[in-house]
């Protein structure tokens, strides 16, 4: 296949400390003059070509003997590694990997740290915006689309869970195959699944399909964490990998600033869009979920011009590949610096014993779909392989403990910034409440309403021979209330009901007062005529805006505490800026005991997200640095796949209980943030240890 034998490449490099170790076949060399040696070979073989010699067994079918060595010398290894037994082999390969991993460690800091690490920094950086971007989507559409395409409250619901679950299978199943197939060649699937169905979700009506293609592009960008941080932690050296690490964690931060950036300056534009006749309509919410996807589209191109991670190549045996790209990360470098002159002086390096059989299935077995489904087989049973390998008694306590702290920061961090906006909207709730206006008793006749009537209650009343055109009823309600001979003609209507009111030869024309509506009315001789159809989006609320604002300041309050963290990583290690951050994140939940406005609880909600932050990133690198490179990946998709199941947990937990009690959602993410953070103090420290 056109990689030399390891063997091969072992014999071709026998120089070291300046000392050749020949072969050892069993014929004598002369080596003290060699010069005479030389000369008189030169001369019994003049005029004559070793090529042309004739065997004189040859000709009777005899193999000549240097040909049975030479088949012999090949063949032994094969048999050997045959019938040795499996834990040998493994045992091998754990000695090779330990001795690649500080070679290895040797080769990037002889490569530096340049050019080629800040290209592949931005262009994983957009990949890792993308996954931010994702999170808040759907939140921002849902107030729109739950209008656009009538959603209940059981559907919305859905809707905003559906993201963390495909997220969670994506993290499981593309980190697995990443480990596999390749961090590139993963992390290019995983985009290209997230933008095709981004893109498609903006187009589609139904809700059920928009469903679908949210969970289906959840699943993509669910990949991207856990392949991100394993394809540019295997470019940095021990010193500098903690903080250049966090300081990619920022764009994660950059995303959530994207979005509701955007949300704010797209989704209140209803008249961004078009519609083709009554059943399609595209509304401005659907420009945002386009515009959305450009982040990942724009790293899904950029990545096609970076090379696949030389670690990963090696751990599969490509030892020509992956040098052929640290030489490239090198002059790169190198280049940058101006120093262009300096050689790439690595010419050999350690592969590991490759025990995994791979079959590859000739094209002439069976037919091609029956080829794909053995090598899809085998692929995931090589990841459920992995999968398992995490729980080996090697990595059982170190996976167990992770998966509690990443579990109760999960649980206690999207509960809350779900819990936060919910509580936002309460409290706007209550202070609308408290203005309402209301009418006892009032008496209308022969009268034209066509204006806006908002947040008011009429009762008693009584409306004899009037007209309701091109008006809207905003949070209006009519109680025991008579309307006799009245007119209603294009009325739009929001959160309006009729109760227990009696309704009299009254014509309804092109209206959206359905029959829900009206509660507990008696309707005598009165018509509803060409009721309005499908969906549509009512009113521009006045407290998106703030809701947007609460997501911006949210996402940027953890700028400091993303500078700090990197700047403090590699100094104070991983271990202690879990715990630290975690304790500080549970003593911040008690002040929101005193959140009793809208400003208070969006400076809690700063103050949580800027002092969590430091976690989150310390999580992110001690989860690389913790498991081997062919098992780094699964790991990390494991571990964020339990994420975002505690992700979905706080979002449906925390936010039942939003206008009934503070208590409960406030202690309970304060003790997970207790516990979670004195777990993390009992992991090991990773910050002295090179990449396995």
């Amino acid at each position: 296949d056109g990689y030399r034998n390891t063997n091969q490449v072992s014999d071709d490099y026998r120089y070291q400390d300046g000392n050749y170790d020949g072969p050892n076949d069993g014929y004598y060399r002369g080596g003290d003059e060699p010069g005479q040696e030389e000369d008189a070979q030169s001369d019994v073989t003049e005029g004559h070509d070793e090529d042309d010699e004739v065997y004189e067994g040859e000709y009777q079918g005899i193999p000549h003997p240097d040909d049975i060595k030479e088949k012999q010398k090949k063949r032994a290894p094969a048999v050997d590694d045959e019938y040795r037994d499996r834990a040998d082999l493994m045992a091998e390969r754990m000695e090779d990997e330990e001795q690649l991993a500080h070679q290895y460690e040797n080769i990037i800091e002889e490569c530096g740290h340049g050019r080629f690490q800040w290209t592949l920094f931005f262009v994983l950086g957009l990949a890792l915006m993308a996954d931010g971007v994702e999170v808040f989507v759907v939140g921002f559409v849902l107030p729109s689309a739950e209008k656009d395409m009538c959603l209940s409250s059981s559907n919305k619901g859905m809707l905003g869970l559906i993201v963390y679950l495909g997220m969670m299978v994506g993290a499981v199943l593309l980190g697995g195959l990443a480990d596999k197939l390749g961090r590139k060649q993963c992390l290019i699937i995983s985009l290209s699944i997230n933008a095709a169905f981004a893109f498609l979700s903006s187009f589609v009506q139904g809700y059920g399909f928009f469903l679908f293609c949210r969970l289906i592009s959840g699943l993509g960008i669910g990949g991207t964490l856990p392949i991100v941080f394993a394809y540019f932690s295997e470019f940095l050296s021990r010193e500098k990998r903690g903080e250049h690490l966090s300081w990619l964690c920022m764009f994660w931060m950059i995303g959530g600033i994207y979005a509701s950036a955007m949300a704010w300056s797209i989704i209140p534009h209803y008249g961004w869009g078009f519609s083709m006749g009554t059943k399609y309509h595209f509304h401005s919410w659907r420009v945002f979920v386009l515009v959305c996807a450009l982040p990942c589209i724009a790293s899904l191109v950029a990545l096609k011009f970076m090379p696949e991670s030389p670690r990963f190549l090696l751990e599969i045996g490509k030892h020509d590949e992956a040098w052929m790209i640290l030489k490239q990360v090198h002059d790169t470098n190198m280049r940058a610096k101006g120093e262009p002159e300096r050689v790439f002086t690595v010419s050999y390096i350690k592969t590991p014993k490759q025990v995994d059989e791979f079959i590859e299935i000739q094209s002439s077995t069976g037919t091609w779909y029956q080829r794909w489904l053995v090598r899809i087989t085998t692929t995931l049973r090589q990841v459920w392989d992995n999968v398992l390998y995490c729980l080996t008694a090697q990595y059982r306590m170190n996976t167990l403990m992770l998966a509690v702290v990443w579990f109760t920061m999960a649980l206690s961090y999207y509960g809350l910034i779900v819990w936060f906006p919910d509580m936002i909207r309460y409290f706007q709730d209550e202070a609308y409440d408290s203005r309402v206006k209301i009418f006892d008793e009032e008496e209308v006749s022969h009268f034209t309403f066509n204006f806006t009537l908002e947040n008011q209650i009429h009762r008693n009343g009584e409306y004899r021979n009037d007209k309701f055109i091109g008006m809207k009823f905003k949070e209006v309600r009519f109680e025991d209330s008579l309307f006799e001979n009245c007119y209603f003609e294009d009325v739009r209507s929001s959160e309006t009901f009729f109760e227990n009111c009696t309704i009299i030869s009254t014509v309804f024309y092109n209206t959206d007062l359905y029959e829900h509506k009206f509660i507990n009315c008696r309707l005598i001789n009165s018509t509803f005529m060409k009721e309005k159809e499908g969906c549509h989006i009512d009113f521009e609320e006045d407290n998106d805006f703030l809701v947007y604002l609460v997501s911006f300041l949210g996402s940027l309050s953890v700028l400091p505490g993303n500078i700090i963290s990197a700047l403090l990583m590699d100094k104070i290690g991983r271990i202690k800026m879990i715990g630290g951050s975690m304790l500080i994140s549970a003593v911040c939940c008690f002040f929101l005991f005193f959140g009793n406005s809208e400003s208070a609880m969006i400076g809690w909600q700063c103050l949580f997200c800027g002092a969590s932050i430091a976690a989150w990133n310390a999580l992110d690198v001690i989860t690389v640095e913790l498991y081997p490179t062919d098992k780094r990946a699964t790991a990390f998709g494991i571990l964020n796949g339990l994420c975002k199941f505690g992700a979905i947990l706080g979002n449906s937990i925390f936010s039942s209980f939003v206008g009934i009690t503070k208590v409960v959602p406030i202690l309970l993410a304060s003790s997970a943030l207790v516990g979670g953070g004195l777990l993390a103090l009992r992991l090991p420290e990773t910050r002295e240890q090179v990449l396995m």
